[in-house]
């Protein structure tokens, strides 16, 4: 199993201000662990799968936000309830950081 004592990065703010980077690092370390597939809508996933990948989300998001999803007992429905509740962030967080972008100079 998953070692999880030590964060492997930033907890997720419930704010959500640091949300696409989650996304980023969970999907990463998810796929390196051979579990991508327990947070994707078109693949099964043995319990036991889904249940260290429960573990290891909970882990890295905000106390009050664990308290919040408490009831939810799977993997893919956690990650779908905070994709729900921060998606809109894509729309207005990633339009700055390309402005951003492309103001700088080489």
């Amino acid at each position: 199993m998953t070692n999880i004592k030590n964060k492997k990065f930033i907890t997720l703010d419930i704010s959500g201000k640091n949300y696409l980077s989650l996304v980023l690092y969970v999907k990463l370390h998810l796929s390196t662990k051979k579990l991508r597939h327990t947070i994707d809508e078109d693949h099964a996933a043995l319990n036991e799968e889904r249940d260290i990948a429960l573990i290891f989300l909970r882990h890295h998001i905000d106390d009050d936000l664990k308290y919040e999803y408490l009831t939810v007992e799977n993997s893919l429905e956690l990650w779908q309830n905070l994709n729900d509740r921060y998606e809109h962030l894509k729309h207005v967080v990633l339009p700055n950081v390309l402005n951003d972008w492309s103001q700088l100079q080489f």
